[in-house]
């Protein structure tokens, strides 16, 4: 019997570029415990539960007091552990960093490291989205339900200077200072990490180390990598001890470990001194 859940997941619409990276409608079958992982996830989500609530719990395993109903979550430099009891169902926008900030303003720091209720962070706007998602018939109008809210509230502009600081992180993948950054910019650096906090949610800093942590994991994926030493230097780290460091704090497992949940493994990657 197949239990693998049902996952729709569509990229953004043209009319949400740059705001949101997809929306996921997903259903279990009800047949028992679903557990799984992400690593500092890169994607803020804002999710409408239409079933039993997930266990989510930032950096340890959750328990019935981490049960998550529909909630909004910032950036969280580690590893998110995820659990149902094979009866959740739910729709998921992901934002992108700038598009969170469009969508909730000033309140991205609040989101940071933390999962907030949806009516806590939307007030009444939260119920009602909610309610219209779960009378909706049929999926393609959930998602123009969703999608039209999203356009509807992202009216924050973010500064000019941090989404540039933003663009040129994610473009070089991590692998660039950040004061050489805040001097093109001209700012101070810790001004820019100030103001890249408040709209952003962490440290550019931080996020520079989540971008090559990230760098590194698609190069893991890739077949042909020459084991952990050649990624640590593709990926910018200084040597293969600081590449483990970044696995132990962000996907809270060992570079081994961590691989050896892909669907298809690189034999190198369980040995080489991964850890």
């Amino acid at each position: 019997m197949d239990v693998t859940p049902d996952v729709i997941r569509r990229p953004a619409s043209p009319r949400l570029a740059r705001l949101v990276s997809s929306i996921s409608f997903y259903r279990e079958r009800g047949l028992g415990l679903v557990a799984f992982r992400h690593a500092a996830p890169l994607a803020l989500p804002l999710l409408v539960n239409l079933g039993t609530p997930f266990r989510i719990a930032l950096g340890h395993q959750p328990d019935m007091a981490d049960a998550r109903p529909s909630f909004a979550a910032g950036l969280f430099p580690g590893p998110v552990v995820i659990e149902s009891d094979g009866r959740a169902e739910c729709v998921q926008v992901d934002f992108t960093p700038l598009g969170a900030y469009r969508f909730f303003g000033g309140a991205v720091p609040d989101l940071t490291a933390r999962m907030v209720c949806l009516d806590d962070i939307l007030g009444r706007e939260g119920e009602n989205l909610r309610a219209r998602v779960a009378e909706a018939v049929g999926w393609q109008r959930r998602f123009e339900i969703v999608e039209d809210f999203v356009l509807r509230r992202a009216v924050h502009e973010p500064s000019p200077a941090v989404a540039f600081a933003l663009e040129t992180l994610w473009r070089g993948a991590g692998a660039v200072r950040i004061a050489y950054i805040a001097s093109d910019i001209g700012w101070s650096r810790k001004h820019l990490t100030r103001r890249f906090h408040d709209e952003i949610g962490v440290p550019p800093k931080t996020l520079a180390q989540m971008l090559r942590f990230h760098r590194a994991c698609a190069l893991a994926r890739t077949d042909g990598t020459g084991g952990w030493a050649a990624i640590a230097a593709d990926a910018g780290y200084a040597d293969q001890a600081h590449l483990a460091r970044d696995f132990r704090i962000f996907s809270g497992e060992t570079p081994t470990a961590w691989a050896a949940r892909l669907d298809v493994v690189d034999p190198r990657l369980m040995r080489d001194g991964g850890g």
